[in-house]
Formats: C-alpha cells, sequence, structure tokens
C-alpha cells in the first residue's frame, strides 16, 4: 500500500510539472495572439458560439467557447480533483490528523491572509469586492514545476507538502465557489441533481466497480447542476467523490480513474482553459494600471497573502501544536515554499470570472493582470529562496 502511494504521488508529480510547462506555454500563445494583428482573430476564436441541442429542441444549450470550456471542460478539471481530495483523506496525506495538521494549517492561513488583503485594499469598492477569493488559491502545477525545475535543491518532503497544501487549498476553493458564487438557485434542478447523487451512492453501495456509469450519472448530475445555478464544475466533485477507491482484490477504482484522466487534464484540458482564458491586450496598459485596487489586491494577495499567511501559520503549527518541519527541509527552503504557494494561475483565473460574470470589461483585464503578475513575482521570488538555502547548505 505505502509503495503504491508514493508510486502515485510521484507520478502525479510528474505529470503535473510537465503539465505547469504547457500551461505556460499556452498562456504565452494567449498573451502573444492577444496583443499581435491576430487579436480580433483570437477573441473571435474564443467568442465563437457552440450549440448543443437534445431531443430535437427539448433542451438547448447555446455558448460561446470560452463558456463552455469553463463550464464543461473545467467540470472534467474538477472531477480529477475531487478524485485526488478523496485519495488523499482516504489513504495519502491527509488520512491521519497528525500527518494532515501541518498541511492543513498552513492552507487555512494561505487563504485568510490573501483575502483579508485583497479585502482591505478594495474596501469600499462593492464590486471589487466579489474578487475577495481571487487570490487565495495556489496552482499546483505550475507550483510543482518551479520545484521539479530546481531538482535536488528541493527536498522530496517539500514537494509532498506542497501537494498536500494545494489540494487542500483546491477543496477551499470548492466550497468558496458554492457558498458564495451562487445567486439564483432553481429548487427543481437542485432537487433533480440530488437524485442523480442518490444514485451515484447507490451504484457505489452496490459496488460498482466500472468507473463508466458513474460518468454518465455524472453527464445528467451536470445538465442539471448547470440549470440550478450552482455552478456546473462542482457536478465533477460529486461524481468524483462516489468513485470507489478500493474494489476488494487489490485494485482502485478511483487510482485507475486519476491515473486514466491525469494526461488528458495536465495536457490538454488546462492548457485550453489557459489559451481561453488568460489572453489580455497590454494596450493602455501603464503602471497606473497595475495599481487599480483589484489588481493589487489580487498582486499583494498572491505574493505577500500566501506567503505570510502560509509561513505564518506553519510557524505557529511547530511552535505550538507540535508540527514538524517537512523531514529534511529547514526554514529557509521552507518559506521559499510558501512563497510558491502564492502561483494562483488556473483557481485563480477561474474564480475571476465567476467573481466579475456581468460586471465590466476592465474587470477581467485587471483579473488577468493581477493574477498572472502576481504568479509571475511569487515564482521568481519562491525560486531566489531555494536557491540561496541550497547554496548556504
Amino acid at each position: 500500500m505505502i509503495k503504491r502511494v508514493i508510486l502515485t504521488v510521484n507520478q502525479f508529480i510528474q505529470s503535473q510539472s510537465f503539465g505547469g510547462v504547457l500551461l505556460a506555454a499556452a498562456a504565452a500563445i494567449a498573451l502573444v495572439a492577444s496583443n499581435s494583428p491576430w487579436s480580433d482573430w483570437y477573441l473571435r476564436l474564443v467568442q465563437m458560439p457552440g450549440e448543443v441541442r437534445i431531443g430535437g429542441g427539448l433542451l438547448v444549450l447555446a455558448k460561446p467557447v470560452v463558456v463552455w470550456v469553463n463550464d464543461l471542460w473545467m467540470a472534467v478539471f474538477f472531477f480529477l480533483v475531487g478524485l485526488e481530495i478523496k485519495r488523499e483523506l482516504m489513504e495519502g496525506e491527509l488520512s491521519s490528523v497528525r500527518q494532515a495538521a501541518l498541511p492543513a494549517g498552513a492552507a487555512v492561513g494561505g487563504m485568510a491572509a490573501p483575502a483579508l488583503i485583497y479585502i482591505a485594499i478594495n474596501w469600499g469598492d462593492p464590486v471589487g469586492l466579489r474578487g475577495w477569493a481571487i487570490p487565495a488559491a495556489t496552482d499546483i502545477a505550475f507550483a510543482l514545476g518551479v520545484l521539479v525545475l530546481l531538482g535536488s535543491r528541493v527536498p522530496a518532503s517539500l514537494k509532498v507538502f506542497l501537494t498536500a497544501v494545494a489540494i487542500i487549498d483546491d477543496l477551499g476553493a470548492i466550497l468558496i465557489i458554492a457558498f458564495f458564487y451562487t445567486e439564483k438557485l432553481s429548487l427543481v434542478m437542485l432537487l433533480g441533481a440530488g437524485v442523480g447523487v442518490a444514485m451515484l451512492v447507490a451504484l457505489n453501495r452496490s459496488r460498482v466497480m466500472a468507473v463508466g456509469p458513474y460518468v454518465m450519472v455524472g453527464l445528467v448530475i451536470w445538465l442539471f447542476v448547470l440549470k440550478s445555478g450552482i455552478h456546473a464544475t462542482l457536478a465533477g466533485v460529486a461524481v468524483a467523490l462516489c468513485i470507489p477507491l478500493s474494489d476488494g482484490k487489490g485494485g482502485s477504482p478511483l487510482v485507475r480513474a486519476e491515473h486514466a484522466l491525469h494526461p488528458w487534464v495536465a495536457f490538454g484540458v488546462l492548457p485550453v482553459f489557459a489559451f481561453v482564458n488568460a489572453g489580455v491586450s497590454f494596450s493602455g496598459v501603464t503602471l497606473g494600471s497595475l495599481l487599480e485596487p483589484v489588481t493589487l489586491g489580487i498582486g499583494l494577495g498572491l505574493v505577500a497573502g500566501k506567503a505570510v499567511g502560509v509561513f505564518g501559520a506553519s510557524w505557529l503549527m511547530v511552535r505550538f501544536a507540535g508540527s514538524n518541519l517537512p523531514e529534511g527541509a529547514n526554514w529557509l527552503q521552507f518559506l521559499g515554499v510558501c512563497v510558491l504557494c502564492g502561483i494562483g494561475f488556473t483557481m485563480s483565473l477561474f474564480i475571476g470570472a465567476l467573481a466579475f460574470d456581468g460586471q465590466e470589461a476592465r474587470y477581467a483585464t485587471e483579473v488577468k493582470l493581477g493574477v498572472l503578475g502576481g504568479s509571475l513575482v511569487a515564482a521568481l521570488v519562491g525560486a531566489a529562496f531555494l536557491v540561496k538555502a541550497s547554496r548556504s547548505r
């Protein structure tokens, strides 16, 4: 069992780190396209309408490409996140209170401090305050990618710690989306989604080990959730939590699904998401644009808030709760990893799109500037701390 968990973590880190490279490339292509003679082509592409008709017009779903990606493709990403969360809670780094204490405390601090910094900067702007959760997320693909690039300078225990913090961050982001970015609810559609979840539980209790039936029911749940007012991506989490962890014969349907899905998400879903969401025109952008409250709140939240929150909460856990630093790591290395938690690309952009949906276009631009700028600075500063720590050793 221990060997299987270690193998799973290693494969996860490898796929996530290379996925981070593709994610960065897709974001770079989007930025170049948005600031080139092909900018109109890029905008037409991401806003291209797509329509699905079911039952001869009984159900019509008409959305632009960017919304299809954010509502449907990202449901696959959230499905994978749900699988990872369940595995970690059942047999991984979060399976015992002692193991989970340090990353859990670090994640809570790392979500609270950036949110407070953002709120303080945007106080008085009711629309701007909608984005308070944007800097609270950590992008595991980018952050692990930086650690892998640094190689042996970083103890393996810090990679495991960062993975656990990011997974708890994802769980927090899921709860935030469910409770704070849901407006009008349709009780009828929620009831339909609830019936679908009950069917998933029945499949689990009946020891159905094939993943296919869960996915088929999940598609129906996704439709109900889409029409309910809750963001449709949460359907992916509900399906994932019902996938059996063990088949009783030494195999794991959950781990098999996770392994099969990782390449599609890391090399397909997330790069496409980055391409359609990261494009921002720098035309008219000045130094003053970077000091806009939304941009500044996100940037400072990711760089300073994450570092202070994760490091401060961890120090308190070590000092007063009996937790230990990850094995083989010193405080300077640990600080570097805490700073890397400020890389918030994927989930931050996603929450930003939810927070300012239907608002002035300038908010979307400010979100992208804050997320891209803050994540880049966090990556560079965190890497610098880790390089300095390795030279000191």
